[in-house]
């Protein structure tokens, strides 16, 4: 039985001569082989080979096919080419000059290939190309696995498919599911529209969804960037799902969002960040912003241009940027633990909104706004933004504006609403209006306190230069009294809705993530911004405004 066995798994391993119509012999040329001409044909176990003629060693188990030569492996594998030399023993084949091996739906064109079929891997070593269904591949070294419609491709690969092209130094690709594996640098261009640079991950080149590592990034034509540690890319859909050091980056908004995890949606007209979230604003490069929160949401809005008169004012007051006639503007939305610092201003909240169509930042819950020794705190604060840097700001409800000058000594101002000018990184202005009240500690020449001047009045205007009160308007129904500094209370040295949050404040760039506890707010507060006093136009600054408005609508 063992002998049986054993002839027949040497039959087996035998190459046949099946047909040729002439057969020869040149002993002194070639003495171990049968010369064959005319549609010769050989089989090896499951593979049959043709060719037009042929050199046939028998005794070594092997030939060489020369002109129209073919072979034939199952019902699945093909190959052509001008020359095969085939080794019976070994199983290895090697096809020459004008190559095409076939497998299903994939096609390896080359000059020449190796063919290992006891490892079932064909490999070229200059220049070659795979062509299946959906993608065409060229590089100077590869190698297919029909088995596992498995490929590897080494130097200058180049793939291209209808909607992209890639290149690379070297890539792995299977022919059936259309995936590419991603080892080494490669960059993936959707020509005017995205290219995508990769060290390492996946690509389906069908469904055209990637996930990729190692800081990979995704660059588009209209300026927006993204970049992370992870990516999840679907290009079809302008999906991408980051984790690990997120950074969303718009170049013609000047703007990046970072975190440690977020989305994004359109290819970056919005997306969102967590997990130390910040939005960094560099559109002015000697004064960034820097704003974090829990979560941050940015996305591009679209507007109609329309033209619009110009604000002009009396007091100082200098037109926001509202003017900017762009066809897309960024919205940021901050939500929980909200902390901005820009070398010209600072301020916590609870939540904000960022609108870049008229450059705003609305700060909600508790806000509070520094710059330089001034604190201001409202119900709502609006700031508004001008060449980059922030104009003036407007508190609604509960307004009041505090600077420290000595010990338990505070200049203060507060109403109903409250509007301060800032310039150069300072306050110059303050406009108090609705029940406004002030504590001022008034200095002799030589600095010297020489008491505190408290006053109720319906509006107050405070002009500072050089952080020192260079003078303050009141209107004409103004109450005021000066104490001696020895003679005043301390209740009376407060008003009713001051606090003091100098402990909350970012002192720079990277303290935006430090989550400083909250000052407690009074709990007898200001007037409300609900209930509106009742000021003539010369007295109420949000009146003269809407008047002048008018008066320019009007003409």
């Amino acid at each position: 039985m063992s002998i049986v066995n054993c002839q027949l798994s040497t039959a087996q391993e035998l190459v046949y001569l099946e047909h040729s119509e002439t057969l020869s012999f040149d002993k002194e040329r070639l003495p171990d082989a049968q010369i064959l001409k005319g549609d010769v044909r050989f089989r090896h176990d499951d593979m049959l080979m043709y060719c037009d003629s042929a050199y046939f060693y028998e005794k070594s188990n092997s030939l060489d096919a020369f002109g129209h030569v073919r072979f034939e492996q199952g019902d699945t594998l093909s190959g052509f080419g001008d020359v095969l030399y085939y080794d019976g023993n070994t199983k290895y084949a090697r096809l020459r000059r004008n190559v095409r091996l076939i497998h299903r739906n994939t096609v390896l064109t080359t000059d020449r290939v190796d063919y290992d079929r006891k490892a079932e891997r064909a490999f070229y070593d200059d220049w070659g190309q795979i062509e299946d269904s959906l993608n065409t591949l060229t590089s100077v070294w590869g190698l297919y696995m029909p088995p596992h419609s498995q490929a590897v491709f080494r130097d200058k690969v180049h793939l291209i498919n209808t909607n992209f092209i890639l290149d690379t130094d070297s890539l792995r690709y299977n022919t059936k599911s259309h995936i590419a594996d991603i080892v080494r640098p490669t960059t993936i261009v959707y020509e005017e529209e995205t290219t995508i640079l990769s060290d390492s991950g996946t690509y389906n080149t069908e469904t055209e969804q990637g996930l990729l590592y190692k800081r990979s990034r995704i660059l588009h034509t209209d300026g927006k960037q993204l970049t992370g540690d992870t990516i999840y890319y679907a290009k079809r859909v302008g999906y991408g799902r980051v984790r690990g050091h997120m950074e969303m980056r718009d170049t013609v908004q000047q703007t990046s969002l970072y975190g440690n995890y977020g989305e994004v949606f359109n290819d970056g007209d919005s997306g969102y960040a967590t997990d130390s979230a910040l939005l960094v604003d560099w559109s002015n490069d000697t004064s960034y912003t820097y704003m974090h929160a829990d979560t941050l949401f940015s996305e591009l809005q679209a507007y109609v241009a329309i033209t619009v008169l110009p604000i002009d004012s009396t007091i100082g007051r200098m037109a926001p940027d509202t003017l900017r006639r762009d066809s897309t503007y960024r919205q940021l939305r901050a939500f929980h633990n909200v902390r901005i610092y820009n070398k010209e201003y600072q301020t916590v909240s609870d939540s904000a909104v960022y609108n870049g169509l008229d450059s705003i930042i609305t700060l909600y819950h508790d806000p509070v706004l520094w710059s330089d020794k001034q604190q201001v705190s409202a119900d709502v604060i609006h700031i508004y933004i001008r060449n980059e840097l922030a104009d003036y700001a407007h508190g609604v409800g509960n307004a009041i504006a505090i600077k420290h000058e000595a010990r338990d000594m505070f200049d203060q101002m507060q109403g109903k609403e409250m509007f301060a000018y800032i310039r150069d990184g300072e306050i110059r202005q303050v406009d108090v209006s609705g029940n406004a009240e002030t504590i001022f500690y008034p200095r002799e020449e030589d600095g010297t306190f020489t008491g505190v001047n408290k006053t109720q009045s319906s509006l107050v205007k405070l002009y500072l230069k050089d952080q020192k009160i260079e003078r303050i308007v009141f209107t004409t129904t103004t109450n005021g009294t000066m104490y001696p500094l020895d003679q005043i209370k301390d209740t009376d040295r407060f008003l009713n809705a001051f606090f003091w949050a100098k402990k909350e404040r970012p002192r720079d760039p990277m303290d935006v993530f430090r989550h400083a506890e909250r000052t407690p707010r009074p709990k007898e507060k200001a007037v409300s911004a609900v209930v509106e006093e009742e000021l003539d136009a010369t007295e109420n600054p949000r009146k003269q405004k809407e008047q002048r408005n008018k008066k320019r609508i009007d003409k």
